[in-house]
This record gives C-alpha cells, structure tokens and sequence, in this order.
C-alpha cells in the first residue's frame, strides 16, 4: 500500500511538470514563478497528507497484524484477550452486584463469569475459551478439509465440558453460554458447523458472540430490573396491610377510650347531681333553732 502512494505521488508530479514546460513561451515569467511557487506550496501539502496517511495505514496494518496473533497465537495471549473482552461487556451492560469474575464454586470450578439470578432460573455461567488451534490450521492451510472435523470434534469436547462443569440442577441455571470473541468466527460457526450449533443446543450451551451477548445482557438486566421492581411492590403492598391492621387496631382502642371517658362523664354528672341535692339540706340543717 506505501509502495503504491508512492508511485501515484511520483505521477502526480511529473504530470504537473510536463504541463509547466508545455506553457507558451508568452507567458510572463513573474506570474509563472508565482504559480510555481503557489504549486510547490500545494505539492508540499499534499505530500504531507499522503505522507500521514501511509503512516495511519502502517499502523492500522500493525494493529490487525498483531490482533491476528492474538486470535490465533497461543492458547494463554487468546485466553486473556476472551476473557478481558468479556469483562468489559458484563461490567459495562450489568450492575456490580450482579456477576463476579473467577469466582471459585462449590464443585471446586472456577468459571470465567457467573451472572447472579435468583432461582430458579439460577446463576448463569460463562466461558471464555474456545477452541481455535484447529480452526487456525483451516484457515492456514492450503487444504483445510484435512482439519475439519478435528475443529467440530474439538468444540464438541468443549461444549461438553461446559454442560457438565456448569450446569449443576438446583445450584445453576439449566443453561450456559460459550462466549466467542471474535464475530467472523462465531458466523463462520453458524454457516458452516451447523451441527455444532445444533449440538450445543442439545446440551444447552448457547454459543454468543460479542454483539449477541451484548444483546442477551441486555436483556437479563431488563428482566432483573423488572424481578427488583416486583419486589419492592410487594415489599409495599406488605407494609400497607400491616398499616391498615395497625389502623384499625388503633381506632378499636380509641373507640374504647371514647368509651370509658363517656362513662366517666356521665358519673361526674350523677356525682354533681348528688351534691347538688345534698347542699340545700345542708343549709337548711344550718338554720334550724336547737335552743341553748
């Protein structure tokens, strides 16, 4: 690609120097040394551009180069690239008390990532390897028949050992996910090992790559969103009940008060009654005439 700016650069400038000497000789030569000079200002331009360009296009070959040795490079380089993209999408899409990353579980596994979902349906595991050393030797090789099968044996092998280190009856969800880092992978999966996909199927091990994960988080996360917000409306409805009784309690014995406070007025009044009667007697006592 530089070898190819390089030329076309070339072109470019012979083109322009054949048309200066093709000028009539007429031509004032103050105003053909100002064009030239306005010409060489804007060859130097566009020198700079290409020259800037060809090192972005360096660079961009760079980085795909050295994404390639990562994807197909070794297990351990592939591994950590999986399981950071990974990590990136569950902690962008999820909330913190949702998953954990290397969790060891009880069985003694240590899964790539456990998404926390109350039970059922349980939590939901996902890992991150897969299998690309066959996958590699098809792309790489002149006659990539040779290494088909192997490829589909080999993600058959790993989509069993997910199904049986990861989904646990009673414990985990009765699924799991075999995240694909790369998206021309997991499509090449899809068009041309169809069985596979089939098979993973059976064995409830779907097969995600980084835009259908992203899309599946998405979801769970509408789903718990909707599960907490159930919760806590029942939570509310609990409480309401429990004020209501309360309530009513309440007006039960402020009705009892009522009660014994009517009570007590009416035997004040009886008791002012009495003295009322008692008094006047007392006052005639008072003026009766007992001698001396």
């Amino acid at each position: 690609m530089t070898t190819y700016i390089l030329i076309t650069m070339c072109a470019i400038i012979i083109v322009m120097l054949f048309v200066i000497l093709m000028r009539p000789a007429r031509v004032d030569m103050s105003a053909l040394r100002e064009d030239n000079s306005r010409l060489r200002e804007r060859l130097a331009e566009r020198l700079g551009v290409l020259a800037q360009n060809a090192t972005e296009l360096k660079n961009i070959s760079s980085d795909i180069a050295n994404f390639k040795n990562i994807l197909m490079g070794n297990k351990q380089a592939r591994g950590t690239f999986g399981e950071r993209q990974l990590e990136d999408l569950v902690s962008d899409i999820m909330p913190p008390e949702t998953y954990t990353f290397q969790h060891v579980m009880e069985t003694g596994v240590r899964p790539d990532c456990i998404i926390r979902l109350p039970y059922p349906p349980g939590d939901m595991i996902i890992d991150s390897k897969f299998p690309l050393e066959s996958y590699s030797r098809i792309m790489n090789s002149e006659n990539p028949e040779l290494y088909r099968k192997q490829f589909e044996l080999d993600v058959r092998k790993h989509i069993d050992a997910i199904a049986e280190k990861y989904i646990i009856p009673g414990k985990t969800a009765e699924s799991a996910m075999m995240f694909i880092a790369s998206e021309s992978i997991f499509e090449s999966l899809h068009r041309e090992f169809s069985g596979v996909i089939e098979y993973a199927a059976r064995k409830k091990v779907f097969i995600v790559s980084p835009s259908t994960l992203w899309a599946t988080l998405n979801t769970i996360r509408a789903v718990l969103s909707d599960i907490k917000i159930k919760r806590v409306a029942g939570q509310i409805k609990h409480e309401l009940d429990m004020l209501l009784t309360d309530l009513s309690r309440l007006a039960e014995r402020a009705g009892k008060v009522s009660q014994h406070f009517s009570m007590a007025q009416s035997d004040i009044e009886q008791l002012q009654t009495s003295v009322n009667k008692i008094a006047p007697r007392a006052e005639k006592l008072k003026d009766l005439d007992f001698g001396d």
